[in-house]
């Protein structure tokens, strides 16, 4: 199944196949292929599920009771929640082999409102083991709250949770694995665009150009992912506005807190707040140079969009609201997002290069097994790869996405950098889309630790 999360189904069929009942709290961001991992999971198997509604535990009680009672569930008029899960789970004899697994999605809209939820599904666990054992997935898409509300919520009923998995933005390979046949270069700029959601994938026409795409189910206010990058943002944030601003700032290049403090307005301390909020909802993601002995040369405190989707619609769609109701979705495109795309997506090329780089490491196909690698940014330039192995031995790479072919002067470039970081580069990565200066070319030639490669060879 496309888009599926193959490592999460393997952590999940593991758990199931363990002889005790199964707590497990399975959450992540919108669009990362939950549900496409829930239907891969629970083929084969006997499964149910309930979707909790935003509402009181008087309400959740009675939608949850009507529709188990649509499926032939025999209930009493007063329900419980140990009445509810009781109705879940028939006789052993009734059931075919394997554990009954339990669905429960927006899962915190229950606990949030009910005491007695958690103790009730803690001793429905319990009592159901004797007769060959639950699983109970609750999923979440908030995974904000699941990190730093959940647990102080639940309290010690949080001891009976026996595993989490959370989801996370697949690889731009897995990308390609679920939709073979495009042009490379193509596959980029809607990784770019989409980032690695399979939830976000789908809307896309393979058939298409990645332009036609983006005027048909992004700019088309009749399109599905028109506003889907807002509701993104808004989540159970109380104030739009000023996240909006933020976020607003940093997609037109604003990546320092003290740029973010002299655009808006907004004191330093409460643009801390909200940035480590965004953090915490993994919309935003603060810059982590690699650790050199050039310390005084590395840019601090910057802060980049981390989801790829929020980050085009506030750096295209956010600034030109007016024109975007006004004009035909094509002459938008090319007069707002084609002149600058392909640096836009420049980014997401040095994202893939790294996912290929840590491919090649987890092979043993590098000159060495790596056990860090990031970046390291500069204040006179920025290095895209640094990796080391456990005796310091590194590597540095420099990506290319935007030039025809990677001139010589990229490569001396990046000596200059690695020279005001203080590293000694035992290895160099080369990355271009297209292809390389004959003289860079001469160069790796006659050296052994310059590696050349360009996107088909990916």
């Amino acid at each position: 199944m496309a888009g599926v999360d193959r490592a999460g189904l393997g952590y999940l069929q593991n758990c199931y196949e363990k002889a005790e009942s199964q707590l497990i709290i399975l959450y992540g961001q919108k669009h990362t292929g939950m549900e496409e991992l829930l239907q891969a999971f629970c083929q084969g198997k006997t499964a149910c599920c309930y979707r909790a509604r935003t509402c009181s535990e008087k309400e959740q009680l009675f939608q949850w009771g009507n529709e188990l009672r649509e499926e032939g569930a025999s209930l009493p008029v007063h329900l419980s929640f140990p009445d509810l899960l009781a109705a879940l789970c028939p006789p052993k004899r009734q059931q075919p082999a394997g554990k009954t697994v339990i669905i429960i999605e927006e899962f915190q809209n229950i606990v949030k409102q009910s005491h007695d939820f958690m103790p009730s599904l803690n001793a429905f666990l319990r009592d159901t083991e004797k007769a060959g054992g639950v699983m109970v997935l609750l999923t979440s898409l908030l995974p904000g709250w699941v990190e730093n509300g959940m647990v102080q919520k639940l309290g010690a009923q949080a001891h009976g949770i026996t595993g989490f998995l959370k989801l996370k933005e697949q690889s731009f390979f897995e990308m390609v694995r679920s939709f073979p046949g495009g042009v490379r270069s193509s596959q980029v700029e809607c990784y770019g665009v989409l980032g690695g959601f399979p939830g976000l994938w789908k809307h896309f026409d393979t058939r298409l150009s990645v332009s036609e795409n983006i005027c048909r189910h992004i700019l088309n206010p009749d399109s599905l992912l028109h506003q889907e990058a807002p509701r993104l943002v808004v989540g159970e944030l109380r104030e739009p506005g000023i996240y909006d601003t933020i976020l607003s700032a940093m997609a037109s290049g604003k990546d320092k807190l003290n740029e973010l403090y002299l655009h808006t307005g907004f004191s330093r301390a409460k643009i801390s707040v909200y940035l480590n909020h965004l953090m915490s909802l993994d919309l935003v993601e603060k810059v982590h140079s690699f650790d050199t002995e050039g310390r005084g040369n590395v840019r601090k405190g910057v802060y980049r969009i981390s989801h790829p989707f929020v980050c085009f619609y506030f750096r295209y769609l956010y600034p030109h609201l007016t024109q975007l109701g006004r004009m035909e979705e094509t002459a938008f495109y090319e007069r707002y997002i084609a002149p600058d795309f392909r640096r836009y997506t420049a980014r997401a090329f040095v994202r893939i290069c790294r996912e290929y780089m840590q491919y090649l490491n987890r092979r043993r196909r590098l000159p060495y097994t790596c056990v860090q690698m990031g970046e390291w940014a500069g204040k006179a330039g920025d290095i895209d790869i640094v990796a080391r192995d456990e005796a310091g031995h590194t590597i540095i790479g420099l990506c290319s996405w935007e030039k025809p072919v990677m001139p010589y002067d990229d490569y001396e470039w990046l000596l200059f950098c690695a020279r005001k970081a203080q590293l000694r580069a035992d290895h160099i990565y080369l990355f271009s889309a297209g292809g390389f200066d004959p003289a860079l070319v001469r160069e790796a030639t006659g050296l052994d630790h310059v590696h050349l490669t360009d996107l088909d060879s990916f």
